[in-house]
């Protein structure tokens, strides 16, 4: 859904089909819980969490919606506890009928701020050699 008018996740959210904004709604709320210090931004039209860089992403869609935890290898990585859902290098679809749970997802978003960290420190430790 790539709309310049929108400016915030819970425009985002207002487009969305109704029968899937509750999904969106806890996913949400899932990722802000997780990382509290997390800023909300609409990035590449869709709803995206920053924390020491981009985070993670979510879009919502007729029939299902997606979380790109931003980091292809973590999709690898939990292809076990992703198994009954359809993934891709990037994306984890997910529907009505099969939620991701918040447990994944917190773990998942623990994951990615530890990533995003680990590589500013890496960075930083960079610039001063």
């Amino acid at each position: 859904m790539q709309d310049i008018s929108i400016k915030d996740i819970d425009s985002y959210i207002a487009l969305i089909p109704e029968k899937m904004q509750p999904l969106l709604v806890k996913l949400r709320q899932t990722i802000r819980k997780a990382a509290p210090q997390a800023e909300e931004l609409i990035s590449y039209g869709m709803p995206a969490f920053r924390y020491h860089g981009m985070l993670v992403y979510f879009a919502g869609f007729k029939n299902h919606c997606s979380f790109f935890p931003g980091n292809a290898g973590l999709i690898k990585d939990m292809k076990n506890e992703l198994k009954d859902y359809k993934t891709s290098a990037g994306t984890i679809q997910f529907t009505i009928e099969n939620p991701l749970p918040a447990a994944l997802v917190t773990k998942m978003v623990k994951i990615r701020m530890k990533q995003n960290l680990e590589k500013e420190k890496a960075k930083k430790a960079k610039t001063k050699s």
